[in-house]
């Protein structure tokens, strides 16, 4: 959940779910907090809003009652989610699996997050040793085989696409600024003329 959307306690919140209908049927939620405290929560109304969703909730009645609510996550029970298509997966069942790449497998790291912001397919953000962070998509192409009971994804990637996200190397840096320089004194040098 954002912050408060209103006057009256309503809370907006970003929509993670193929199924905003199915706030419809569910009034029993739950909230959890970052730091693991779980809230139970009755849903008293909903309304799509600018892609996100507002929620009003029983006894959240003014807007400090909602600021409370800021950053907490509205989850639902695990029996009552709904059945998803064929290779589709929720996020908590991709988040800390290990994502194996290659043939022979490599451990490539393991999934911290899903990004939705961009593509067809969500990225997964995958954090490797020596704090390195990959975004890979979760398409049906790239994947092997996945096995969320033992916490594992197998995927077979396009040639280059982690080379593409590598950190600079020292000399590649060097070139970098060398050139950043060489454009910004052909700048000045066409500003004097």
């Amino acid at each position: 959940m954002l912050g408060p959307q209103g006057r009256r306690g309503e809370v907006l919140a970003d929509l993670h779910t193929d199924f905003p209908e199915r706030f419809d049927e569910r009034r029993e939620l739950s909230g959890l907090a970052a730091n693991g405290e779980r809230r139970e929560l009755r849903l008293e109304e909903h309304w799509l809003h600018k892609g996100g969703v507002v929620l009003k909730f029983a006894g959240v009645d003014s807007i400090s009652d909602a600021e409370r609510l800021a950053g907490i996550e509205v989850q639902i029970p695990r029996e009552q989610r709904a059945e998803l298509e064929a290779g589709a997966a929720y996020v908590s069942e991709l988040v800390g699996c290990e994502v194996f790449i290659g043939d022979p497998s490599e451990l490539l790291g393991t999934v911290a997050d899903v990004d939705f912001g961009g593509g067809a397919a969500p990225l997964l953000v995958i954090r490797g040793g020596q704090q390195q962070e990959y975004l890979v998509p979760y398409a049906e192409e790239f994947l092997r085989a996945v096995d969320f009971e033992r916490r594992r994804i197998d995927m077979t990637l396009p040639e280059g696409l982690l080379e593409l996200q590598a950190p600079l190397s020292s000399d590649e840096k060097q070139q970098q600024k060398f050139e950043a320089d060489e454009a910004r004194a052909a700048g000045e040098r066409k500003k004097r003329r």
